[in-house]
């Protein structure tokens, strides 16, 4: 699901998003709440009109900025005041209000009021904020009320094997539409979060509910957490690093703002049929990004949200036809990940 924080993915039109094969797209509750605001989205028609997507949103709840913006804000067991980082402005958010937010924003998704914590924090303070996670969750649940909006629940517990069995078995045994692992991809390393999907994995065993893994988008990550039994995936970073001029293609990465890709007139990637690839070279885009002239970012940004969602098709139907471990190797070759054995033999029975 690319990203588009402010009710748009960055540098791409609704239809730059359809022509990529783009299913679903997410938005933020805590950014819009504050601009333009959600009573006004929900006055002029919604999300989905106000941006013009027609297809499914899901909403994040705004507990990932109560970890990246901690240093605005006080987290206790009701719920978060913070500063508004646009003007300073208090603000306060509690699982009740982030439903509310969701439910005026009108997505097709929304997600429970969570807890993450920094990855240096102490065990006992990791157990603490997981603790509230699940309360919030039960509030969440209790706050809900559109029977037209999904809502997912959301497991914690850092890669504490024990927090992360613990969290799974509670947030599983509430009536949640999906579940979403959290709390990743913020400092741990790649065998930590194999591991800890490991044991999500198995507590949640054939719990046939969808599974979403929050904040991973690199390609070679997919195949981990797909032999895991995850289905949705979001990440700011197929854009962002569009946006610095690094492609990611069937060749590997790209950097365009290497030199020799000045007098490149091949397309950035001859297997990719998106509008960038049909119709510019590497050249132009390399120029592109010297002149800082605006049309890098959409080009680029057009190319890694295709080829992403290429490649989530691509594994979907090697899971089909048997050629997973095949796709496996080469994708990781091409990106320089060694041991492109299958570590572990994908899950596909839901």
């Amino acid at each position: 699901m690319p990203v588009g924080t402010q009710a748009t993915v960055k540098a791409l039109s609704p239809g730059d998003l359809l022509a990529a094969g783009v299913q679903v797209i997410l938005a933020n509750t805590y950014h819009l709440s504050l601009r333009p605001g959600h009573e006004r989205i929900a006055r002029l028609g919604g999300l989905h009109r106000f941006m013009g997507w027609d297809g499914p949103i899901l909403t994040d709840s705004g507990g990932f900025q109560v970890f990246s913006l901690a240093h605005l804000g006080k987290v206790d067991d009701d719920g978060v005041t913070f500063a508004s980082h646009l003007d300073g402005s208090p603000q306060r958010l509690t699982p009740e209000r982030a439903i509310e937010i969701q439910e005026a924003l009108g997505s097709d998704i929304a997600m429970a009021f969570d807890q993450l914590v920094d990855a240096t924090l102490p065990a006992a303070e990791v157990a603490i904020a997981m603790q509230r996670t699940h309360r919030w969750a039960e509030r969440c649940i209790r706050a809900h009320t559109r029977v037209d909006q999904a809502l997912f629940g959301i497991v914690q517990g850092w890669v504490d094997a024990e927090l992360r069995q613990e969290s799974a078995a509670l947030i599983a045994a509430l009536p949640f539409d999906g579940i979403a692992i959290g709390g990743l991809s913020v400092g741990e390393s790649k065998a930590q979060m194999a591991g800890t999907l490991d044991v999500v994995a198995d507590a949640l065993a054939d719990d046939p509910r969808v599974r979403y893994l929050m904040g991973v988008g690199a390609p070679p990550d997919f195949f981990t957490a797909v032999e895991r039994g995850i289905d949705l995936f979001d990440c700011v970073l197929p854009t962002r690093v569009a946006r610095n001029g690094q492609l990611w293609t069937s060749h590997g990465r790209l950097n365009l703002r290497n030199a020799r890709f000045l007098d490149d007139p091949d397309p950035p990637d001859g297997s990719c049929d998106c509008g960038t690839c049909r119709t510019h070279s590497r050249a132009y885009l390399a120029h592109l990004f010297r002149a800082e002239e605006l049309l890098a970012y959409r080009l680029s940004s057009l190319h890694n949200v295709t080829y992403t969602q290429d490649l989530m098709r691509r594994i979907r139907v090697a899971l089909d036809d048997g050629s997973y471990g095949t796709l496996r190797a080469d994708v990781m070759a091409q990106y320089g990940v060694s041991g492109t054995r299958l570590d572990k033999p994908p899950v596909t029975g839901r």
